[in-house]
Formats: structure tokens, C-alpha cells, sequence
């Protein structure tokens, strides 16, 4: 995707004080775009897509007229006008449901549009679109997070939330964390790392830092979750395997108003002591038909990754089965 920068000089002073001293104008915009915009002196800097820029251009254009008719702009004004300039481009045309249709634009990223592949993915975004809750279960390689990540991003980009939240539980950071090198955040980078990766390939570097600086994108470990209430926000929960029983209740009980919650994970990849004691497990068992909470499940046919993929997924879970099947028959003979 083309990349350019363009400086826009802002003459009328009083409009350059205004957007100066509320960074929340620049918030709802910048939001709405993938593009980075930053004010520097008496400019407007942009760069991202060329498209993206002309509209933005024309929306500050829209908002100086205002503020000199009116001398402010109110939050009314500025959606009034994004409406009229970038309405179309800010909607996600969602399939109805039960269509067949395999394919759709869930969020245009910085390299090209993130689509879905496949009916089992539309269905996992139509219940994200219709559910405050949604929990995806399944093997590596299905999309779960990635999408979940591009439906964030859509959402921040159309105002529906003000933040995202991404979290994992760091199962392997008890005793032996202090022994890793650097600061906590050093330590936990490794255990973050696939939250990060998906996040770098839909935003332009500098606008991930500057969500990041601005806690606009949180990626913290589960565990600093407690105590929080999450409002306005879209939280991720990616190998909630690997969350305990308690962590999980915690985990769910920090919504807020106006938030969504996707909980992503494999259960036949779980790292606790106790597998028995998995959250995610539970949770299968527990929350079931409770209206706003729905369950997605993929398997290894699901699988985007690599033809391979499937067929190792398929040959372990043949395995597990095996040795499950087996201890049973031996456990049946030894009570006979």
C-alpha cells in the first residue's frame, strides 16, 4: 500500500489554538483513519494513504470553516462531517445471517485489506458484530486472535470503542520469570509477542506507538487485569487455555459498559499443572445459553495456514485420542 506525507499549514490561529488544546478532536479523526496525524507548530502533518490524506484534508478544511462561524466545534460537529466526507469507507458491510458467502473485509490494514476466509471465519465476525462475549475455540492457525485483532481496529476506527485491550495469561512467568534478563516488561515481551506481531502487520509503526503512548492499545499480561472495569473498550483474551478457573471469572467480571470481550483458545494445548483446572474449559461448560455470550468452534479444516498444518493438527489429535482410548480400555479390564 502506498505511503506518502503531507504538511497542511494552518493560517487561522485561533482554529490551530483550538485543535492544540484538545487532543480529543484529533483522537476522534485519527481513529477513523489509518493515518498518523500529528500537529507540529503551525502544521498539519499526515502520512498514510494517499486517499485517506485527501479526506482528511478536506475534513480540517470542513472543521476551520466551522470554528470560524462559530469559534468551537463540538464532538456533533465533527461526526457530522465524517459522515458526509468518509461515511462510506467508515461502515462494515457484514454479511446477514446464515448467508453463504466465504469472503468478506473485516478491517483495511496498512498492507492491504484483512478478509475472512472461509464460512466458519464470516460466522466468527457476525457473532463478535452481534455479542458482547464471543469465545473461539480451536487448533493454531484458524484465525482466532488475527481476526479478532482486525475487528478491534475496525471498531476503534469507527468510534464504537476508545480503546483495545490485549492480554494473555504468561503461565511459565511464576519462579522463573525473576531468572529472565531485563525489566518486567523485557520479561514479558516473549509471552506478548504474538499480540504485537498482529498488531505491526495491520498499523503503520508510528501509529501503533502512538496508541500505545497514549494507552489507546493496551498489551498486558492477564494477571495485571485485576482491580480494572474495562468500559468503552474491546478486549482480547488470546490462550485462555492457559487462565485457571479463577483467572478467567476475574478476567470476564472486568467488563464494563459498551465493551466487547473475545476469548480465543485451544484446549487441547493447555500448559497448566492441572489441565483440569483450565478456565476456558469451564467457561465451555458453564456459560452456554446465556443470551449475549456465543461460542465459536474451529478445527484443523478451518486451518489458513500452511496445507501441512491441518494434517499435523489431524495427526496429533489421532494420537491423543489413541492413548485416551487405550487408558480406557485398560482401566475397564483392571476394574473387571
Amino acid at each position: 500500500m502506498e505511503i506518502t506525507e503531507k504538511t497542511i499549514p494552518l493560517e487561522d490561529k485561533d482554529f490551530l489554538y483550538f485543535i492544540g488544546y484538545n487532543d480529543q478532536l484529533l483522537q476522534i479523526i485519527e481513529n477513523r483513519f489509518h493515518t498518523l496525524i500529528t500537529l507540529r507548530g503551525s502544521n498539519l502533518i499526515l502520512k498514510g494513504n494517499p486517499n485517506e490524506i485527501k479526506s482528511i484534508e478536506a475534513i480540517f478544511k470542513e472543521l476551520g470553516y466551522v470554528h470560524r462561524r462559530s469559534g468551537t466545534i463540538s464532538e456533533n460537529d465533527i461526526e457530522t462531517i465524517l459522515e458526509i466526507i468518509d461515511g462510506p469507507n467508515a461502515k462494515t458491510n457484514l454479511p446477514e445471517k446464515g448467508s453463504k458467502v466465504d469472503e468478506m473485509i473485516v478491517y483495511h490494514s496498512v498492507k492491504g485489506p484483512i478478509k475472512t476466509k472461509g464460512r466458519k471465519q464470516v460466522e466468527y465476525i457476525q457473532k463478535i458484530a452481534e455479542n458482547d462475549i464471543v469465545f473461539a475455540i480451536g487448533p493454531a492457525g484458524t484465525g482466532k486472535t488475527f481476526l479478532a485483532v482486525a475487528m478491534a481496529l475496525a471498531e476503534l476506527k469507527r468510534g464504537s470503542v476508545e480503546k483495545i485491550i490485549l492480554s494473555r495469561p504468561a503461565v511459565e512467568t511464576g519462579e522463573s520469570l525473576g531468572f529472565l534478563p531485563g525489566d518486567l516488561k523485557e520479561k514479558l515481551d516473549p509471552y506478548l509477542k504474538p499480540l504485537t506481531d498482529a498488531l505491526f502487520y495491520m498499523l503503520p509503526p508510528e501509529k501503533l506507538k502512538n496508541y500505545t503512548e497514549k494507552n489507546v492499545i493496551e498489551i498486558i499480561p492477564l494477571a495485571y487485569m485485576r482491580g480494572r472495569t474495562l468500559n468503552n473498550a474491546f478486549v482480547i483474551l488470546d490462550e485462555a487455555q492457559n487462565a485457571t478457573i479463577m483467572q478467567m471469572k476475574m478476567f470476564l467480571t472486568r467488563m464494563g459498559n459498551n465493551s466487547k470481550v473475545v476469548v480465543t483458545g485451544d484446549i487441547t494445548q493447555i500448559d497448566l499443572d492441572k489441565p483440569e483446572e483450565s478456565g476456558l474449559i469451564n467457561a465451555n461448560k458453564l456459560l452456554q445459553n446465556i443470551e449475549g455470550i456465543a461460542f465459536v468452534y474451529f478445527d484443523e479444516r478451518d486451518v489458513v495456514r500452511h496445507k501441512l498444518v491441518a494434517k499435523i493438527i489431524k495427526a496429533y489429535q489421532t494420537e491423543a485420542e489413541n492413548k485416551m482410548n487405550h487408558r480406557s480400555k485398560n482401566q475397564n479390564t483392571e476394574s473387571t
